[in-house]
């Protein structure tokens, strides 16, 4: 039923101005309001009968029998797959965000500008995701041996962010070991990601044991993904989480406290976007998330992945009310991640 409502090029312009009208007022909109906007060619008998087919396929509904309609989340989903992908970012937008990347001084302040931005055109949440430890690219390793035979690994990565961690291998490593190792992955696996060198490794030990046994495992040890761990508290930026609060969609105490709580613990919401590097579509639109918490089905998510020297690095978005201004925010998520990943490439 839904896809017959949908086939008249009437009906689907019907609908996304009743989407526009809902997200710009707040108010359940009227067949008055559309009949305003239909007045040369449609009557308001014939609006009131399309909203009302719209309303039993699912795409509207009447929150009360006084009042205009409301779009569903079929109409949101509708809304950014066939008007908001056709969009183009405004002149405005376009200058606001390029001044924003171009006064970043260092990856960290383009990360912070960045997460700025998606907050402000979403009036949600700005959401960048660093790549996982073993998908990072190695630049410059650094080691040193503590006195209780403790290790520090510090891995330099593409951009010049730095990862470190403190170890403590399964046996004693001396500092020359430790030198010698840093040594060996500098000069032939700078520009690699850890999970290729973890590979490559594997290779040289399996065809080569005798020349490469010591050298090669004390790599493995120290420079192995799951060992170094992989916080994702520490790989994902957030920004906005004060205009959530306010947001009407989030006036029931309870899910408000349980939303906070997801954003706060951060992995629900590096499991959500990273899931978008998978898919075709260069801006990934997904309209209720429940996998983020209970109050998810008031949300919309809009993320890209951003690439450097051509290789998926992380994902970018912006999560917020399901009432949000999709035709902006999707474009300017799109924009963002090719900015960031031209950025990111020039570091």
């Amino acid at each position: 039923m839904r896809d017959a409502a949908l086939q008249e090029r009437r009906n689907r312009q019907i609908l996304a101005d009743i989407v526009r009208m809902y997200i710009e007022s707040g108010e359940p909109v009227s067949s008055r309001a559309i009949s305003k906007r239909f007045e040369e060619t449609l009557s308001s008998a014939t609006i009131r009968n399309v909203m009302a087919d719209l309303e039993d396929a699912g795409l509207l509904y009447q929150p009360h029998t006084s009042a205009g309609r409301v779009p569903t989340a079929a109409a949101y989903r509708f809304f950014a797959q066939e008007i908001a992908s056709r969009a183009t970012l405004s002149i405005e937008d376009r200058d606001w965000i390029k001044r924003e990347f171009n006064a970043a001084s260092s990856s960290a302040d383009m990360t912070e500008r960045a997460g700025h931005v998606l907050a402000e055109v979403s009036s949600g949440l700005g959401i960048i995701v660093s790549p996982p430890l073993g998908k990072t690219v190695l630049e410059h390793a650094r080691m040193w041996l503590l006195p209780d035979g403790r290790v520090v690994v510090v891995l330099i990565t593409h951009g010049g962010v730095t990862r470190d961690k403190i170890l403590r291998p399964h046996r004693l490593f001396t500092q020359i070991e430790l030198d010698n190792t840093a040594e060996f992955l500098n000069q032939h696996y700078a520009g690699w990601t850890l999970e290729a060198i973890r590979g490559d490794l594997l290779q040289k030990l399996a065809n080569e044991r005798e020349r490469y046994e010591g050298l090669v495992q004390s790599a493995l040890t120290l420079c192995d993904p799951s060992i170094l761990g992989d916080d994702a508290a520490l790989r994902v930026h957030v920004e906005g989480t004060a205009q959530m609060i306010g947001a009407a969609e989030f006036s029931d105490q309870a899910q408000l406290r349980d939303l906070l709580s997801a954003i706060e613990e951060k992995h629900r919401l590096v499991t959500v976007l990273n899931a978008c590097i998978d898919t075709p579509e260069p801006v990934f639109v997904k309209i209720g998330v429940k996998e983020i918490s209970d109050a998810g089905e008031n949300l919309a998510l809009i993320s890209a992945p951003y690439t450097s020297n051509d290789l998926v690095q992380g994902s970018l978005g912006v999560l917020g009310p399901t009432r949000m201004h999709y035709e902006r925010a999707m474009t300017a998520v799109a924009y963002v991640a090719q900015l960031f990943s031209e950025t990111l490439s020039k570091i």
